[in-house]
């Protein structure tokens, strides 16, 4: 190993912590003790290789096998400086340490050249329609490993939405971001027949940071690498969040695991690491006093709407929901949309109309808003259960959201309502009759004399805050 070369290799090197560069050593040795590379009775201990044969053998259960070629062609890919010879099909110590060290530890220019020979080993420029099958790759690849691995913390296959639709959707709000040259953003064929450079996709992945979170997790858990070790950051820990609520319960939960992990990742950072299910109309009923119920000073939640078009959207709400004729919560709120178009709309500035609740008044709406104004939410469900609008011509004024239900009047087929973050402790216990459910002008009274009030009667057993969905 020349003086640059090894130069280089030690700068790599020294990225990780000696309990690290040990993970990688021992990595490094199962997959070359299984290389049958040739010439390897000659070779010292330093030129043992890694082919593509024992990388798939040692992934063929964790990772779909296009995931695990394109790995294989990003470690091929590092030049290694005073190398004369071409490409060799083997991997060797030092293209395999550099790999980890640029896409673990490296920032995106670090990364970006690894990253266009994993979209297409010959590099750039690729096609729109490159980067979509990488992208969709390696959302399908994150999904399967922490399935493989059980690491879906509680949620699965079987308790979520089918996932297909929800990759591709996930996929299409990532590439949504890519830009031209010139700074536009190509939409449908347009950005599929594009062509782009090393730079245009360079800043793609510096603005999308699921990229390389995605990458990071289909290593560490695709290859069993670094996966225990304490240098993961919260976005890797809170990729999905704990499932509690439905466990034994036979619940198909109205979100796809791709949407949970990205609406997961628009949350607040101190409200990612658990989801409770607070609300289902299918297991509580279809009445909008048993949602009230349910929700009412539960801490921030997730509402989450399927109308019978099948349109999949909804809302955050930062704050508890409280009964009463005012908008409530803060800029933190946000819409959603799930499907046909995975996305979320976050706050304009223009007005605060972020939340609203109320019920049995006669003066006032009687239903749940999000955004926009009375007789023009951005997202209503009315206290007549079962109606509901999303108003925007062309956009909610709170959110800059578009009509989320199929119909701008739509009718609900199904609802639920997640808890996000830790339970308040005034949230009610279990067995507490609440106020709410007798007279909500007089839970109001209490409000106003300060009164706090252990709201939801009719409630659900809590041993699910306890106890721990977290098994796949």
């Amino acid at each position: 190993m020349g003086n640059a070369e090894s130069n280089a290799y030690q700068n790599h090197l020294s990225r990780f912590l000696p309990e690290e560069q040990s993970d990688i050593d021992g990595l490094f040795d199962t997959l070359s003790g299984s290389s049958g590379s040739s010439g390897a009775k000659n070779a010292k201990a330093a030129k043992k290789t890694v082919t593509l044969a024992a990388l798939q053998a040692h992934t063929r259960e964790p990772l779909p096998q296009p995931m695990t070629a394109r790995l294989y062609n990003g470690m091929k890919s590092i030049d290694l400086p005073g190398k004369s010879s071409g490409p060799s099909e083997q991997i060797a110590k030092e293209q395999f340490v550099i790999f980890m060290s640029n896409l673990l530890k490296g920032n995106a220019d670090e990364k970006i050249s690894i990253i266009m020979r994993m979209i297409d080993k010959t590099g750039g420029p690729l096609k729109g329609k490159q980067i979509r099958e990488f992208t969709e790759d390696l959302i399908t690849s994150v999904i399967h490993v922490l399935s493989y691995r059980k690491e879906l913390k509680g949620w699965s296959l079987e308790n979520t939405r089918d996932s297909s639709s929800g990759v591709k959707a996930l996929a299409s709000e990532l590439l949504s971001e890519l830009k031209l040259p010139d700074g536009t953003k190509p939409v449908g064929s347009q950005l599929l027949e594009a062509n782009f450079d090393q730079s245009v996709i360079g800043d793609w992945v510096y603005r999308v940071p699921q990229i390389s979170v995605f990458l990071s997790v289909v290593i560490r858990q695709g290859l069993h690498v670094l996966h225990s070790l304490p240098d993961q950051t919260n976005d890797i820990l809170n990729l999905v969040p704990h499932c509690k609520g439905i466990k034994g319960r036979g619940v198909v939960s109205l979100f796809d695991i791709p949407a949970i992990i990205y609406i997961n990742s628009h949350l607040p950072a101190e409200m990612q690491h658990k989801w409770q299910l607070l609300f289902s109309s299918r297991l509580h009923g279809e009445s909008f006093s048993q949602l009230c119920a349910h929700i009412v000073n539960k801490g921030p939640c997730l509402v989450i709407i399927r109308d019978l078009d099948g349109f999949l959207f909804g809302g955050f709400a930062s704050h508890s929901w409280e009964v009463k004729p005012q908008f409530q919560g803060d800029n933190r709120c946000f819409l959603f949309s799930v499907f046909p178009t995975l996305a979320v709309y976050t706050y304009t500035g223009y007005n605060e109309h972020y939340m609203y609740l109320n019920h049995g008044q006669q003066t006032m709406p009687n239903g749940l808003g999000m955004g926009g104004q009375h007789g023009y939410f951005g997202l209503w469900i009315d206290s007549d259960y079962g109606k509901g609008h999303s108003k925007a011509k062309p956009r909610c004024t709170t959110y800059n959201s578009p009509q989320l239900s199929a119909k701008e009047d739509f009718t609900l087929d199904a609802l639920e309502v997640w808890a996000v973050g830790d339970t308040p402790e005034s949230a009610g216990r279990k067995g507490k009759k609440s106020i709410l459910d007798v007279d909500p002008q007089a839970q109001a009274l209490l409000e106003m004399a300060g009164k706090s009030r252990q709201s939801e009667g009719l409630r659900e057993p809590m041993e699910e805050e306890e106890g721990d969905d977290d098994e796949n």
